[in-house]
């Protein structure tokens, strides 16, 4: 079993930045694949970005490319996501969820772990 506790979320201003940390135990981190994804209130949960195992492979979702950026340090089996330039329609619960593969998928059903989820509201 892998266990992901996601933190870092919170209320900030449309413009504004914040973090999101997810931190594994459990089984071995370095060799997943890991991503994150976002349920708004009302909306399907959404693919948000994806790290490869040695996070030479990245993706994201267009409405984040350029202001969302994954990284992952294997060394504290903890995965984040840097988001910037927030915008109102980023609120939503964002969940941390790993693969038992070492490369990417931006479908839900390719994540076998998931977090409980942390609550990013960004006011206008």
């Amino acid at each position: 079993q892998v266990q992901l506790v996601e933190s870092g979320g919170g209320l900030v201003q449309a413009g504004g930045s914040l973090r999101l940390s997810c931190a594994a135990s459990g089984r071995t981190f370095s060799n997943r694949a890991m991503g994150w994804f976002r349920q708004a209130p009302g909306k399907e949960r959404e693919f948000v970005a994806a790290i490869s195992w040695n996070g030479d492979s990245r993706n994201y979702a267009d409405s984040v490319k350029g202001r969302f950026t994954i990284s992952r340090d294997n060394a504290k089996n903890t995965m984040y996501l840097q988001m910037n330039s927030l915008k109102p329609e980023d609120t939503a619960v964002y969940y941390c969820a790993g693969r038992s593969y070492l490369y990417t998928a931006t479908s839900q059903s390719g994540y076998y772990y998931w977090g409980q989820g942390t609550q990013v509201t960004v006011s206008s």
